[in-house]
């Protein structure tokens, strides 16, 4: 975790210093997305292959948060189960339903415009986000007091073979890559700030900040979490039933995450609606069905505009990240897969180019060894990832 940490740390600070150009201060030309900096510095080839991993990487995330947010809820259902009929009731319940609902609920909330009408969305996501955090670092803490000793050992969990090991290593090093890199947004956030003092430094110490509290929270429900259960574990500590009691608790938990990932959701959606609006709006700029607007007023709620493509389009999208989920509904495999295959591209490749160009860095000299260093050894953990996280993916399909 550390690793990733330092990772990231690198990463975005290459990319802060692309923000402006040709002085990475006060230069006049600003890339105010990722993508813009990919076609500024690295042209149009790279732009269309960094759409291409960017969209996916966008589309991905959603159907982790469908699986993420039906397991949240179905732990609900499970803890006051557990808590009525005692803690060896079966309380099985399936993932389908819960996945449907949370896809009626972003259909709806998928007809906000754009980023600009979010903000309370984003409010709502990152403060119930500290707070299921906090709640399963206590949980953790509490329970390896409960126990009296720190269970587990040095070796982690067992397995029946020398592969096995290695697979579920590969695995985690996908889920710890998933959950760190914030590269696609990094400049969209440093567009948004002030100067002076000059956007790019205040931008590195922020996420400096940012990256500090995210490892310390992942420290510590990780650690305390395998302190508690040992080899037990369970992939997710707040629905995998580590904790029974107290189970209001352990609700209002899952609750906190379902509410962030509703707004996570919308939030790693709309830069994939806003492209393919625009890219229909110029494709076909007389259609009514595009550019015509329909006013609506319900009772008691204030009056919003309707677009026919935007119903159309974002509800098809929600249901086929829908339907994605229901077929591959296993957690830890899929983060892992993601955060394998987009790693190293988004991550890395992309932030080490276009710091080469933008600091004018040529072939051979010290700094250019160690970056390209740097990149190859972070292009093998995204390989043995996506390895580890693809047979734990088709291992889980097959039984």
């Amino acid at each position: 975790m550390i690793a990733f940490a330092g990772i990231t740390i690198v990463s975005t600070n290459l990319l802060c210093d692309c923000y402006r150009y040709p002085d990475p201060e006060c230069g006049p030309a600003r890339n105010r997305s990722f993508m813009e900096a990919v076609k500024y510095y690295l042209g149009e080839k790279s732009h269309k292959v960094c759409g291409v991993i960017v969209q996916e990487s966008l589309c991905g995330t959603a159907i982790a948060y469908i699986i993420t947010s039906a397991s949240s809820i179905k732990a609900i259902q499970r803890s006051n189960c557990y808590h009525k009929e005692g803690h060896q009731a079966a309380c099985d319940y399936g993932d389908t339903f819960y996945m449907l609902l949370f896809g009626l609920v972003q259909i709806v909330v998928s007809q906000i415009p754009d980023f600009h009408n979010m903000e309370w969305l984003s409010v709502v996501a990152a403060l119930m986000s500290f707070t299921y955090s906090f709640i399963g670092f206590s949980l953790g803490v509490a329970k390896v007091i409960e126990n009296g000793k720190i269970m587990g050992s040095i070796t982690g969990v067992p397995a029946s073979s020398l592969a096995n090991k290695l697979w579920l290593v590969f695995q985690a090093l996908g889920d710890i890559a998933f959950a760190y890199p914030y590269s696609i947004i990094v400049l969209e956030i440093q567009d948004t700030l002030k100067s002076p003092p000059p956007e790019n430094k205040t931008m590195k110490r922020a996420s400096k900040v940012a990256i500090f509290v995210t490892t310390f929270f992942y420290l510590c429900c990780g650690c305390f979490g395998y302190a508690a259960f040992g080899n037990d574990t369970p992939g997710n500590l707040l629905t995998g039933f580590g904790f029974y009691e107290p189970y209001w608790l352990i609700d209002f938990a899952n609750a906190c995450i379902v509410l962030h990932l509703v707004g996570g959701y919308q939030i790693f959606s709309q830069p994939i609606f806003a492209f393919a609006e625009g890219w229909f709006a110029k494709k076909f700029p007389n259609s009514g069905f595009v550019i015509n607007f329909y006013t609506f007023k319900l009772p008691l709620l204030p009056g919003f505009q309707l677009n026919l493509l935007r119903l159309c389009f974002r509800t098809a999208y929600v249901i086929s990240t829908t339907g994605i989920a229901m077929l591959f509904p296993y957690f830890n495999s899929v983060l892992g897969l993601l955060g394998a295959l987009n790693f190293w591209p988004l991550t890395v490749y992309f932030p080490v180019e276009m710091y080469f160009v933008q600091k004018k860095i040529g072939a051979w000299t010290r700094k250019w060894i160690v970056l390209r260093t740097f990149s190859f050894v972070c292009f093998l953990v995204t390989v043995v990832g996506f390895i580890g996280s693809l047979e734990g993916l088709i291992s889980a399909k097959l039984s």
